[in-house]
């Protein structure tokens, strides 16, 4: 049995590290011959199914689930993966756009909520800093492009607002949900002129918070 999970472990390992090599280049989500659900009545190990003794297909197409759910996440010092939304005006805008200026990228769960107004003003009040450091701030959420025109109306937003209608952007870079993920994650990122991650920063309650913790590393970088 124990020889068999440990075949298991050192075949994810060794499919993690493919893996990792395809997203980071690519900054897409596996193929899609990656299985997204396998049911097996099997044990578990640092939540890998495995059935023993043996390595099966099936087991095989666990680990392949396994690797879905866990890579692909974007950390600091990674090249942000691009990708293409639409904004406000229904209008497609691709990270790529912005090559060569500092990007503040936030996450938010949802236009019209207190928590996401109070950020998105907090972002507005100071845009005018963020234009001094030359950075781009772009919002992005779940909403439609319509619920982002009329946020962006009503408060008057000088900034992009993205449409990320199911969450698969959001999903792909690995942002973590609160209250076991019922909901959407608060998180931003400060992303170079090189198109490097320098800063992610997570805090779900305190919103203006992600407005001087991005200045604060745009003034170094």
């Amino acid at each position: 049995m124990w020889s068999g999970l440990g075949m298991a472990t050192s075949s994810v390992a060794l499919s993690n590290s493919l893996a990792s090599v395809a997203c980071s280049s690519t900054g897409h989500a596996p193929p899609p011959g990656i299985s997204s659900s396998v049911n097996l009545p099997t044990s578990q190990l640092f939540g890998v199914k495995l059935h023993a003794p043996s390595i099966t297909s099936s087991s095989r197409l666990a680990t392949q689930h396994f690797l879905q759910q866990t890579v692909c996440k974007v950390s600091k010092g990674d090249v942000a993966p691009p990708f293409t939304l639409k904004d406000q005006d229904g209008k497609s805008v691709s990270l790529s756009k912005f090559k060569g200026k500092p990007v503040v990228l936030y996450f938010y769960p949802a236009d019209e909520t207190p928590g996401c107004t109070k950020q998105a003003c907090a972002f507005r009040d100071s845009y005018e800093k963020f234009k001094k450091a030359g950075a781009v701030v772009i919002g992005v959420s779940g909403d439609s492009s319509e619920s982002h025109k009329n946020f962006a109306k009503k408060y008057r937003l000088p900034f992009t607002l993205l449409s990320d209608e199911g969450n698969k952007l959001r999903k792909e870079w690995g942002i973590p949900g609160d209250f076991f993920g019922s909901l959407p994650g608060r998180q931003t990122y400060v992303i170079d002129k090189k198109g490097v991650v320098q800063l992610i920063f997570n805090n779900q309650f305190q919103p203006e918070k992600h407005i001087d913790e991005t200045l604060k590393i745009l003034q170094s970088i």
